[in-house]
């Protein structure tokens, strides 16, 4: 009796045994499936663990909405560092366009000839971006209680030197000498100004222009009898110290704003595009260029109201990411 209890013992804890054992496999096993499926999981960020720096110039115009995407890009990315400067359009240029130079040229206005001569010169391969919808505006000081609505002709009749005097405009207007700013021939804007708004006329010879827009804005701020151009965004956090002007493209006076600047809306005679300028060699050479150039793309609606200008299409944003895409095979 003693002897078969035993052995019903024995029985007993080997089932024990392999029970515990199928359970220790299973829990491995399950283990290692979840593990599976994490690695999967984070397969896409593996891929996107990027390192080293990204080096941006140009306009001063797009920095603000740049500076803005560099700042959330190394929140997600640490180990990458975005460097952007504002040199201005023009002169970003030179930086971008020699060997070993930035990454990506910000510029409010699009790439010349000669620029894309230059690149073909030196057999670098770039990639434009359009990145947001820029409104030029027309600036005054905030205690200017007339001039608060003006034509395009009148706007060019000032900045052509045609019109000196307030009371030139009109003649219930203060007998005033009309001082004129904008930015310097650095900027795409200076550019753009020239070329689409003057027609390529030169400005009046007295104008006052700056390379840094943070002293062009106090200038009006302190002049009774400025005026001045500039994008919006700069408009846009300085409501306090300077006031924008309505302008009349021939259907009624416009208020620029970002419900109002668009390529075919009431804003659309100051509306103008603006980019930044991929080097696609470095795209390909170095992960963090193009990996940040994604991040542009992807994020670049989102932030645009915020630094002041109307975003792009999504369908343009997307075809743009597409090719950013391709860049990887």
């Amino acid at each position: 009796m003693k002897f078969k209890k035993y052995l019903m013992f024995l029985l007993i804890a080997a089932l024990a045994v392999v029970v515990a054992a199928c359970g220790s496999d299973s829990k491995e096993g399950d283990n290692k499936e979840k593990e599976n499926e994490t690695s999967e999981n984070t397969g896409a960020e593996s891929d996107s663990k990027v390192e080293g720096s990204v080096v941006i110039d140009g306009s001063g115009t797009v920095y603000p909405l740049m500076a803005k995407l560099a700042e959330e890009y190394m929140v997600e990315k640490p180990d990458v560092s975005v460097e952007v400067s504002r040199a201005g359009t023009s002169a970003g240029f030179e930086k971008f366009l020699v060997k070993d130079g930035t990454d990506f040229n910000d510029a409010s206005r699009v790439i010349k000839d000669e620029e894309k001569a230059k690149a073909e010169e030196l057999g670098m391969e770039i990639k434009e971006l359009k990145v947001a919808l820029d409104g030029l505006t027309i600036v005054t000081h905030p205690d200017n209680d007339w001039a608060t609505e003006l034509t395009q002709d009148q706007v060019k009749d000032i900045f052509l030197g045609k019109s000196t005097k307030w009371s030139d405009i009109n003649p219930k207007w203060p007998d005033e000498k009309i001082q004129t700013y904008g930015p310097n021939e650095n900027h795409g804007t200076y550019e753009f100004f020239y070329e689409n708004i003057l027609e390529e006329q030169d400005l009046v010879s007295d104008i006052n222009l700056q390379q840094d827009y943070s002293t062009l804005v106090t200038l009006v701020a302190e002049d009774k009898n400025a005026i001045g151009f500039f994008g919006f965004g700069y408009y846009d956090n300085n409501k306090d110290k300077v006031k924008a002007v309505k302008i009349d493209f021939g259907e009624g006076p416009v208020e620029p704003s970002l419900d109002t600047i668009a390529e075919d809306g009431d804003y659309a005679g100051y509306t103008r595009p603006v980019f930044t300028y991929l080097n696609v060699d470095h795209a390909k050479e170095k992960p963090q260029v193009l990996d940040y150039a994604l991040f542009i793309m992807n994020n670049v609606n989102k932030f645009a109201g915020e630094t002041g200008f109307a975003p792009i299409p999504e369908e343009e944003a997307k075809t743009l990411i597409s090719d950013l895409e391709a860049l990887k095979k």
